[in-house]
């Protein structure tokens, strides 16, 4: 293994503390690391310094030196070497820890700047809390609370403008409660790469807008509702639907790609709200695609299963389980599993031996689309790496279960278990699924379901825990967020009593007593479990993966010397 250089470490002096930080580190994180909070707006970790604010002002110094020797000047009063301070105060959120640097943060001339700037804010700023979407995480109302003054000079009329603008599809602007932080401007310059923001006019007439014939459409258009540390954006599908202290909060990830982007799924009394980024540096920053928070949609769709069939007749799981036992017992030699890449580890391991005991291979289907360079990959399944990882594959997955329609046609296949896929966009007609008895677990109605002779409705991502593989092959999980819908079961233990009633044997089909057999059966995961999993993942080792690209333009490993990103 290379070792890690270590950081050039530095020494700086916070409100008299003490602290050795990574030289360059910015002002605001280093006093972090001191529980020291220096107030912000503008300034965002991973984006660059605009320095608009003026929040973050602080008195800053350095250890006082002879011009002509460089010999250190001391303090006769203290013994200590001697603190030049700058008369006027800094912007932390542009200076940077250097050797020797001193920082104050709490003294008297800081705090009546920090009333000031709070006063300059407030002046056209109107007073709707109450009905703001921001309230609850809104950074204006939490420091004008802790800095502000807590009364008001200013007598004349406050500036009106636009309350509804519509920036793009996805985004609403209140003109009226921006505090022109530029924080959106950057985010779209330069992560998104789409450069449709600035500011306008001048003075307390400044507004936000797009440029001449464009709008703010890109894919992570709602990123920039994230990071506005005010309610002047917010986002069309969220406005005014929920107040954010009413929602849990549940860990999740985008399974719209194999880039496995952390989110946080936030919901209410069984019913979804909204979706939003999570911090993972190694995976997706602090960012999310636009067209994964629309996912929980699916939770509540109109095609959504909710009634386990037989023979098209409505039936129990029981009934369901012994029937398809039978069904594919009768079949014994002549039956096909597909699995999806679209299942967690835990139930592509369930698969697995299914197929095990059945005597048969299993095929995935893969989806393809164009990669954007960011946090959509080319993969569009979450979790093909997860059927390697399991086994579930020998194979890359393809596009068309060809090869099936072909043993269909041919007499070979005479019974199909599916689990989550539609065999009729995979490339099957309606006659070669006439032909077999299939047997389908799944969410959401298709062509498969309505062949099927075994209807099992089964739980969306968000009903339910597992674990991921992504593009990295880092493992990552998600929990349940909300209950399932009244009629659609548990995958697990749907797949576990599948495999007994086919003659496998008796396996767990709960998420954590499953995992010892995981960690038992598969080198890689032997290290794991599913409670101490961290929240970030794990890159898995020694796994023996198929050589070359899962698709033509992606790579197989993560490179732990690039980017922590998408590769694309």
């Amino acid at each position: 293994m290379i070792a890690t250089p270590k950081p050039d470490l530095v020494t700086v002096n916070v409100d008299g503390k003490e602290i050795a930080v990574p030289k360059g580190t910015n002002v605001i994180e280093a006093a972090r690391l001191v529980g020291v909070d220096v107030p912000y707006y503008c300034y965002h970790p991973k984006l660059s310094i605009s320095g608009n604010c003026r929040m973050c002002l602080i008195e800053m110094g350095m250890p006082a030196v002879d011009p002509a020797t460089k010999a250190p000047i001391m303090d006769p009063a203290t013994g200590k070497q001697k603190i030049n301070w700058i008369p006027r105060p800094q912007i932390g959120c542009a200076t940077n820890a250097s050797p020797g640097l001193h920082i104050r943060t709490n003294t008297p001339q800081i705090k009546d700047c920090r009333e000031g700037v709070m006063e300059f804010l407030l002046v056209n700023h109107p007073l709707d809390c109450p009905i703001c979407d921001q309230a609850g995480e809104c950074k204006l109302q939490e420091q004008s609370t802790g800095y502000g003054r807590g009364y008001s000079r200013f007598i004349e009329h406050k500036n009106v403008k636009p309350k509804r603008t519509q920036l793009g599809p996805r985004v609403t602007l209140d003109d009226e409660r921006c505090i022109l932080c530029s924080r959106c401007i950057r985010f779209c310059k330069e992560v998104a790469k789409d450069d449709v923001l600035g500011f306008v006019d001048r003075g307390s007439y400044s507004t936000l807008t797009c440029y001449p014939g464009k709008a703010l459409a890109n894919n992570y258009s709602l990123n920039t509702v994230d990071i506005c540390p005010v309610g002047a954006l917010t986002s069309t599908d969220f406005r005014f639907k929920m107040r954010v202290w009413f929602l849990k909060q549940t860990n999740s990830i985008d399974t719209e790609s194999s880039v496995g982007a952390n989110t946080v799924v936030w919901s209410r009394e069984g019913v979804i709200y909204r979706i939003t980024p999570r911090q993972n540096d190694g995976v997706n920053d602090t960012w999310m695609p636009d067209s994964g928070r629309d996912l929980y949609k699916i939770v509540r769709a109109n095609d959504r299963l909710a009634v386990i069939k037989v023979n098209g007749a409505d039936a129990s799981l029981d009934e369901a389980v012994n029937a398809a036992g039978r069904l594919l017992q009768s079949a014994a030699g002549a039956v096909a599993v597909i699995g999806s890449g679209r299942s967690s580890v835990e139930e592509q391991f369930l698969t697995r031996k299914l197929a095990d005991a059945l005597g048969t291979s299993t095929q995935l289907v893969s989806r393809v689309g164009q990669g954007d360079g960011l946090l959509i990959s080319a993969d569009r399944n979450p979790n093909v790496r997860g059927a390697l990882v399991t086994g579930l594959i020998k194979d890359l997955p393809t596009a068309k279960l060809t090869s099936l329609g072909a043993a269909i046609d041919a007499g070979k296949v005479k019974a199909v278990v599916v689990v989550g896929e539609d065999l009729a966009a995979a490339g099957l007609s309606a006659t070669q699924m006439a032909k077999v008895a299939i047997v389908y677990l799944g969410t959401h109605a298709n062509a498969t379901s309505t062949a099927a002779r075994v209807v099992i409705p089964t739980l969306t991502v968000f009903e339910k825990s597992g674990t991921f593989v992504n593009q990295q092959f880092r493992i990552q999980k998600y929990l349940k967020a909300v209950p399932g819908v009244a009629g659609a079961q548990d995958d697990l233990p749907v797949l576990a009593r599948l495999v007994a009633a086919v003659g496998g044997p008796i396996l767990a089909g709960e998420l954590h007593a499953l995992w010892r057999t995981l960690a038992a059966e598969i080198a890689a995961l032997a290290p794991i479990s599913f409670a101490t999993l961290p929240e970030a993942g794990l890159l898995l080792d020694g796994t023996p993966y198929a050589a070359g690209p899962f698709v033509e333009t992606e790579s197989l490993h993560f490179n732990p010397a690039a980017k922590p990103a998408v590769t694309t």
